[in-house]
């Protein structure tokens, strides 16, 4: 009997529904890796459309079960204490810098970046993310929590003005 992998919600047999398999790199909508080579990942195409897939939202409680796995069944957990991921998560910091560094100021939404650079920056920015995730799970830190309460104290802090002025 084939196990189903449950994957944002969905439990899709193992190469179930698959069309084709495409490498990483092609424009393919996909939600998973399904298969993978020393060379390529390959994804399952599910053809579904790029809207569908911005609706699953992924919550960050979601994301840190994912890593604890990742991590779990790679006996990586060893390694994971709290200063070597800020540590790491500092060099992705690092790397995501280097991305804008050269650049000046730009535009918001990126108009004028090649796709493969937009790719670039949403990987290195996902670096950061799951990175933050993993150390605030590290620590005992509930990060959705700790964000919605520090987005109503800067609103204490600095709250909206009686007379709306436009700052330069």
């Amino acid at each position: 009997m084939l196990s189903l992998i449950h994957f944002y919600g969905y439990n899709i047999p193992p190469f179930a529904n698959v069309n084709k398999f495409s490498p990483l790199k092609s424009k393919t909508r996909a939600f998973g890796i399904f298969a993978s080579n020393k060379s390529h990942i390959y994804l399952a195409n599910m053809e579904q459309e790029r809207d569908q897939e911005r609706s699953m939202d992924i919550s960050l409680k979601d994301l840190s079960k994912q890593l604890e796995e990742f991590a779990k069944v790679r006996n990586w957990e060893k390694y994971h204490s709290p200063r070597n991921l800020l540590l790491a998560m500092v060099g992705e910091v690092g790397e995501l810098s280097e991305i804008f560094q050269w650049r000046g100021e730009v535009d918001k939404g990126l108009p004028n970046w090649e796709e493969s650079d937009k790719e670039h920056l949403g990987e290195e920015l996902s670096d950061v993310l799951l990175y933050l995730i993993r150390l605030a799970d590290i620590c005992g830190i509930d990060l959705g929590d700790a964000a919605a309460k520090k987005i109503l104290k800067n609103s204490i802090k600095y709250p909206e003005p009686k007379i709306k002025r436009e700052f330069i």
